[in-house]
């Protein structure tokens, strides 16, 4: 078959480009994730040989093997697993198939320091092109089990590779790199010295459950050919392939734990937090769980695939086992190892299987209190992880009924109590006022946005804290009207306000009571003219400034859920709010003065001025007008007649 000559794409061209530029500090990432792509591809090859009998591979001694000629300066990662077809090497290693590669590219630009760099490798699937910080050339040789042909694919990293397919080539993939040449000054990048191969495996991909054997290279003979010695020689193993979640506590130091996290995720960063579980009983499983330091780029993007492999008696069977986490705690990586599942199973019949649902209930139950200890015992680490995922933490109200306490227990929020330190529902209950029944929230677009709500007024006279909620998702869990220590969770803008003790309810509501008689006509009378936009006018107790605000009944829907209900395509009826007028605003009382002595006489005037509180309101909430052309004309025909 003639040799084929391509051009990768600009994006892959642009990264290739940095790669050879060494633009990141730690060149040794580069074996970690040439080890890491040859250990998923014996994971794959067992998982199909399992599946499919008639594939014919040869799983009897599935390894890596790595080997290194000094004297070519050459350095060759070698599998025995699924291998790749001629398709799947133009797919796979011809281009960067990820819609992340841009921003990947742009961060990387963007990067002051060596450092920031070195922490974006493995995060946007370019593990394969770090083999360029060090090579002059990469040669990938690949025969997918079950075919008789093979593929060799090569390149310099200039723009351009070739793709040729070959008639005879072991089964599996081996990638050699020609290295750069050899610096002198520079030991610790001495990638054929054996000393430097085991270091960098032993550091990296000690977990991994398959044989890193490195071959030794032939001794030379006094002439210094090479081959004088055909003394056999004996590949050495340079990893322990000891399951770190099969292994005791005494037994695995952190650095393996962050190790295997950083395999599994592709973060060049440690954990935030390890979790261990193991059950023990009519059914048997282990877990080892990680919780990330920082989010990433993709969590709430449509596709993004959650992070826990599962494992079969230490066989792998699946990475992105939906069915073992919760959508709302997707961020968690790890790994599970169950003991009596089928090695067949598949993800449909995982979504059925009653062990399978046992595992995932008890996985959420185990992060969520393992957050609840980080909270009390280390607050700053539970600083770092509620800032990073308590947007998505949150989802878990609308859909895990069962652990909503839980999660609101471990769940922060923006308060009037501080400006700078987020607040739990506990502390929030522990300082509630005497008389105090509920756990007050406002939500808005942004803080700011909210603590100038007129809503906020009374609230903010009298002292009472109020929570602050600006994630889209506060708008919908809040409307499921959820508990905390027996207090409920009740909006500042919807319902009627009674704040104070006992005595000062009852003072309150006597001077309700005649300031309603007082203002009786003119609230049943603007109820009538503004019917069409407001099911009720009635007075507030919750403005101590502004002259009206506009409110909801207790059990409506907000209009932020309304548009986002519309947003999503689901048409709902338009709900009428409440206007809610303070009697002691100037504007209001002369209102009231003003309909109590002209009545009808001047309509016309009543009726625009009523129709300007009621607009004035709806925007001091971030509302939208129905119509911003007449408001604008009335509210210019009233200044100018104030000249």
């Amino acid at each position: 078959m003639p040799t084929e000559t391509f051009e990768f794409q600009v994006e892959a061209r642009q990264l290739l480009q940095m790669m050879i530029h060494s633009i990141y500090s730690n060149k040794d990432v580069f074996l970690r994730e040439l080890v890491s792509n040859a250990s998923d591809a014996l994971d794959k090859l067992r998982l199909e040989a399992l599946r499919d009998d008639s594939l014919g591979a040869d799983v009897s001694d599935l390894h890596i093997a790595i080997e290194t000629d000094r004297q070519a300066r050459t350095l060759t990662v070698r599998d025995n697993g699924i291998g790749m077809s001629h398709d799947e090497v133009v797919q796979l290693i011809g281009t960067i198939a990820n819609s992340g590669t841009a921003k990947f590219l742009r961060e990387l630009k963007e990067a002051e320091e060596n450092a920031a760099a070195d922490g974006l490798i493995g995060q946007f699937g370019v593990g394969f092109y770090s083999s360029f910080m060090v090579a002059d050339e990469v040669t990938l040789l690949t025969r997918r089990a079950g075919e008789s042909r093979g593929t060799r694919w090569t390149s310099s990293g200039e723009g351009t590779y070739t793709i040729e397919t070959v008639d005879s080539a072991p089964q599996g993939t081996s990638v050699t790199l020609h290295l750069k040449p050899e610096d002198t000054d520079d030991q610790l990048h001495d990638y054929v010295s054996p000393w430097k191969i085991r270091e960098i495996v032993k550091r990296y991909s000690d977990f991994i459950t398959w044989p890193v054997r490195m071959v030794p290279e032939a001794a030379a003979g006094a002439d210094g050919e090479e081959g004088a010695d055909d003394a056999p020689r004996e590949p050495e193993t340079l990893n322990s392939m000891k399951a770190l979640w099969a292994r005791s506590r005494d037994e695995v130091t952190d650095d393996e734990y962050h190790e295997l996290y950083k395999h599994i995720s592709h973060d060049w960063s440690a954990p935030l937090e390890t979790i261990r579980l193991q059950a023990e009983g009519t059914f048997e499983y282990q877990a080892l769980l990680f919780i990330p330091s920082h989010a990433p780029q993709d969590l709430f993007m449509q596709g993004y695939q959650r992070g826990i492999q599962l494992y079969v008696k230490r066989v792998f069977i699946m990475d992105d086992c939906e069915a073992l986490m919760p959508p709302y705690l997707r961020f968690v990586k790890g790994v599970v190892d169950a003991q009596d599942l089928s090695l067949n199973v598949s993800r449909e019949i995982l979504q059925q299987d009653r062990q399978i649902q046992l595992m995932h209930r008890r996985l959420a139950k185990k992060v969520l209190s393992t957050v609840k200890d980080m909270m009390s015992a280390e607050p700053d680490r539970y600083a770092t992880f509620w800032r990073e995922f308590g947007r998505v933490l949150k989802e878990g109200l609308l859909s895990d009924f069962e652990n909503r306490e839980a999660i609101l227990g471990v769940s922060s929020f923006a308060t009037t109590h501080d400006k700078d330190e987020p607040t739990t529902l506990r502390q929030y209950v522990e300082r509630m006022k005497d008389g105090q029944e509920h756990i007050f929230y406002l939500t808005g677009e942004s803080r700011q946005a909210i603590e100038n709500s007129p809503h906020m007024e009374a609230f903010r006279a009298k002292g009472v804290e109020v929570l602050l909620l600006t994630d889209p998702v506060d708008e919908v869990w809040v409307e499921a009207e959820p508990e905390f220590d027996g207090k409920k969770l009740r909006s500042v803008a919807k319902g009627e306000v009674d704040l104070g003790t006992e005595e000062e309810k009852k003072e309150a509501a006597t001077e309700r009571e005649g300031r309603q008689q007082e203002y009786a006509d003119l609230l049943g009378w603007m109820t009538d003219r503004l019917s069409d936009t407001v099911k009720e006018v009635r007075l507030s107790s919750r403005l101590t400034v502004s002259p009206a605000c506009i409110v909801s009944d207790t059990h409506d829907v907000t209009p932020a859920l309304e548009n986002m209900y519309r947003a999503m395509g689901q048409e709902i009826p338009q709900v009428k709010r409440i206007l809610e007028l303070n009697p002691e605003h100037p504007l209001v009382s002369g209102l009231n003065r003003a309909h109590a002595e002209r009545g009808e006489t001047d309509g016309t005037g009543l009726q625009e001025t009523a129709e300007l509180l009621h607009d004035l309101a709806l925007l001091a909430e971030g509302g939208e007008l129905g119509d911003p052309s007449r408001f604008v004309r009335l509210m210019a025909d009233r200044l100018e007649r104030t000249l």
